[in-house]
């Protein structure tokens, strides 16, 4: 039998904590990601659907809806991402898809995006640093699709001292830099 162990994004057995100054950059390992996308005349039956078996409203552009325990953020026209507690929605793809039928198509995310969490009162002042949106004059709730360092990320703002920077898999070691030398920078 095989022996695989569980690595996080960037390729350790614990995530990774770094608090640099006012600042605490977090790689977040616990949440299940799925993209939903409305298939072609189905938006409206997609919507109904999901708020029904979820309690979850999928949200407007640039904007994000929670529901216990679901949460989902705006990706494109017609697309959102849910996101759900890892353990307790392992298979949250294959949930989605039986709730929603054929008004949607589906898919698994989980372990093809890094999730790094950035709190502490400089926040804004860090993202100034490194990408384009504008973060100050985001309202909580607000994700939006940009660039940072090169790469398209997702920023998920929570508050004005805590946002998501959601970013490829395959990118987590240059993001994760990216976040820590910015940080170091207004430290």
């Amino acid at each position: 039998m095989h022996k695989l162990k569980a690595i996080t994004p960037l390729g350790k057995a614990e995530p990774a904590i770094d608090c640099i100054g006012a600042l605490t950059i977090t790689e977040v390992v616990d949440r299940a990601m799925a993209s939903v996308a409305s298939r072609e005349g189905q938006t409206r039956a997609l919507r109904q659907k999901l708020f029904e078996k979820t309690g979850l409203s999928l949200p407007e552009v640039s904007q994000s809806t929670q529901a216990n325990p679901y949460a989902a953020f705006w990706s494109g026209p017609n697309q959102w991402m849910i996101t759900a507690a890892h353990d307790d929605h392992e298979g949250l793809a294959a949930e989605l898809k039986s709730q929603l039928g054929d008004c949607a198509s589906v898919v698994e995310q989980t372990d093809g995006w890094c999730w790094f969490e950035v709190s502490g009162d400089t926040a804004s002042s860090l993202f100034e640093r490194l990408t384009n949106a504008p973060l100050r004059e985001m309202q909580n709730g607000t994700a939006l699709r940009t660039t940072l360092e090169h790469l398209s990320v997702f920023i998920w703002r929570f508050s004005a001292d805590r946002v998501a920077v959601i970013g490829p898999r395959s990118s987590a070691g240059s993001l994760h830099h990216a976040l820590v030398a910015a940080a170091k920078s207004i430290a």
